[in-house]
């Protein structure tokens, strides 16, 4: 019940934030259903985040989480770039573009100031970081409007971490799980571990409240995770084909498809570690390369392949995000989906 009374919701449940498949409608079904709906904030700028919080809140009272990414924006490497778009250069020949023409930029921003600023005028109820947390004087802001932190560990040491610099609970992010790791500590894909695995060791290791996330999609998959010393968990992937998402056509056939049953952890599409159906740009440069430039400038190059495929009902060169589990998925509402899901917590 500790993660309730902390987030002020009847189900220890949360609906994972999903950058580039939803916005403020899944969010807002989700909490309105007792459960911790999430609205992802790392593709949106300050007039962004401002428009989606005051269409959630015209859909909802219910205390919902905003995420947030927090990492150390990359300086631009011209030499790394070029070699990147060099091998991207058969399929912008294959599809007839001219990759001069591709501007540059970063796809994401960190936390700021700015944002901080947002929250302020909204004080959610819950805010959480993917990467690790903002400065102090950021999350000092954070707390300051009243919201409860969480954040993403994918290793005991990060979850000790997180505990020491100010979460106030922990999501215990198994491999299986779906989109970016939420790594910090380290690069090293060796450490992590699966959900099963992390979860015990992060509730031995810290005091705080432990959410399991990872591979969970069904009332069994929360049953066992709370059986596991969870004090909640948190689900994506079931989540990407209910009606209020906005997961495009493709991804939503992918997902549907005997191709999700092949995920890998890939860092071709946005220069990090993330875990997606194996397409065929993972096929044929490998799901890990040395030549994608550091997260998120690989995004960039990516984007004019993903937008001539899509045009042409190709999800090739698309990142379809999802965890190793994706037998949740079902074309239902998210108040349907959140109220099988809540079954596992009925003991």
């Amino acid at each position: 019940m500790r993660l309730q009374r902390l987030l002020n919701i009847d189900l220890p449940l949360i609906q994972a934030p999903m950058a580039g498949v939803q916005l403020h409608s899944l969010a807002a079904a989700v909490s309105n259903a007792g459960a911790l709906g999430s609205l992802p904030c790392a593709m949106l700028d300050a007039a962004g985040l401002r428009k989606e919080l005051l269409a959630l809140n015209g859909k909802t009272d219910k205390p919902c989480n905003l995420n947030f990414f927090c990492h150390t924006p990359p300086l631009a490497d011209s030499n790394r770039e070029a070699a990147w778009r060099a091998a991207l250069q058969p399929f912008y020949a294959e599809l007839g573009l001219d990759p001069s023409q591709i501007a540059s930029g970063p796809g994401r921003q960190p936390f700021s100031a700015e944002m901080a600023d947002v929250l302020d005028e909204f004080r959610p109820t819950v805010v959480s970081f993917h990467f690790g947390l903002p400065s102090a004087a950021l999350l000092e802001r954070v707390k300051a409007c009243g919201a409860k932190v969480l954040a993403s560990a994918t290793t005991v040491e990060e979850a000790c971490w997180l505990e020491a610099h100010g979460a106030d609970a922990i999501i215990a992010q198994g491999l299986e799980a779906g989109g970016h790791r939420g790594m910090f500590l380290s690069e090293a894909l060796s450490s992590q571990l699966g959900t099963f695995a992390l979860l015990p060791q992060v509730v031995a290791a810290v005091q705080l409240p432990v959410i399991a996330a990872g591979g969970i999609a069904d009332a069994q998959g929360v049953r066992a995770a709370m059986a596991l010393g969870a004090d909640g968990v948190q689900v994506g992937t079931a989540y990407l084909c209910c009606t209020e998402a906005s997961t495009s056509a493709i991804h939503r056939a992918a997902l549907l498809s005997p191709a999700a049953r092949h995920t890998a952890l890939t860092n071709l599409f946005s220069g990090r570690p993330a875990r997606g159906i194996v397409n065929r740009l993972i096929r044929e440069l490998g799901p890990i390369s040395p030549l994608a430039p550091a997260f998120p400038l690989a995004t960039v190059a990516i984007a004019p392949l993903r937008s001539q495929a899509e045009q042409h009902g190709s999800g090739d060169f698309s990142p379809l995000w999802a965890g190793q589990n994706v037998s949740g998925c079902q074309a239902i509402g998210a108040a349907a989906l959140t109220a099988e899901l809540a079954r596992g917590f009925i003991q």
